[in-house]
């Protein structure tokens, strides 16, 4: 694809991106022949373009923020529209600014217990087409954002969870105990949003905790009577895979 294909400019509503017509059709049947990576940036980059910021818990300095945005200028990810309020953000990174825009739940999966190089957090954006955005954050804060299938995406997402055979649900579990103890652990939030310009507002949530402990794979989710508290979690569809618990969470 050319560059002109990848560009982004935001419309007259204020935060809200104008997408190249056959841009999406593209970037998706790209997609069905194999992932689409777009890069890697760091939360000042992706705070500069309003990327994925809502989902995100620290907002960096106005220093740090004019420096990505020098950082991006330099690389021509980021131009200065036809009007003083108009930018345009270029390159894969405006793939991933539109991709983001148009999803309307995220599945956010952070888990303890991970090895050097390995990311602590993914985040999931479905797309009506059966594809996902997916971005990985290590350590460092750096970013990596790709295009996948759907089920490559939630392969890939339950292969990095804590995995084992699954404990019995058992009422009487000490559930803080067993996360306490737990070898690798993971909360897993599923959010419905809408969006008023580039604002993602949150709406219904759903959550599931993920623990190995003594080799079993116990699965918890927040106690109805007490939302604080977490119990045993029931089966989704009368299955207690991971990968059936990540299609029933985004269902």
């Amino acid at each position: 694809m050319s560059d002109d294909r990848h560009d982004i400019a935001p419309t007259p509503g204020p935060g809200e991106a104008s997408v190249p017509p056959g841009l999406v059709s593209a970037v998706v049947d790209l997609v069905y022949t194999g992932p689409v990576l777009l890069g890697a940036y760091t939360i000042a980059e992706l705070t500069a373009v309003d990327a994925i910021v809502d989902f995100l818990e620290a907002r960096p300095s106005d220093d740090e923020l004019t420096e990505a945005v020098r950082s991006l200028a330099a690389r021509q990810l980021l131009l200065a529209g036809s009007s003083g309020e108009e930018v345009q953000v270029r390159g894969d990174l405006g793939i991933a600014v539109a991709f983001q825009q148009r999803a309307r739940k995220v599945l956010d999966a952070r888990t303890t217990g991970t090895a050097p190089g390995e990311p602590w957090r993914i985040l999931l954006l479905p797309q009506p087409e059966r594809i996902c955005l997916m971005v990985r954050i290590d350590a460092l804060g750096v970013h990596q954002i790709g295009l996948y299938k759907l089920d490559e995406a939630l392969r890939t997402l339950t292969e990095w969870l804590p995995r084992g055979p699954s404990a019995d649900p058992d009422p009487a579990l000490d559930a803080d105990a067993v996360l306490t103890a737990s070898e690798r652990s993971a909360l897993l939030t599923v959010t419905h949003y809408t969006a008023q310009g580039s604002a993602e507002i949150a709406g219904d949530s759903t959550s599931l905790v993920l623990a190995r402990h003594e080799g079993r794979l116990h699965a918890l989710a927040p106690d109805p009577s007490d939302p604080k508290k977490v119990v045993p979690a029931p089966p989704a569809d009368g299955k207690d895979g991971v990968h059936d618990r990540l299609v029933a969470l985004l269902a």
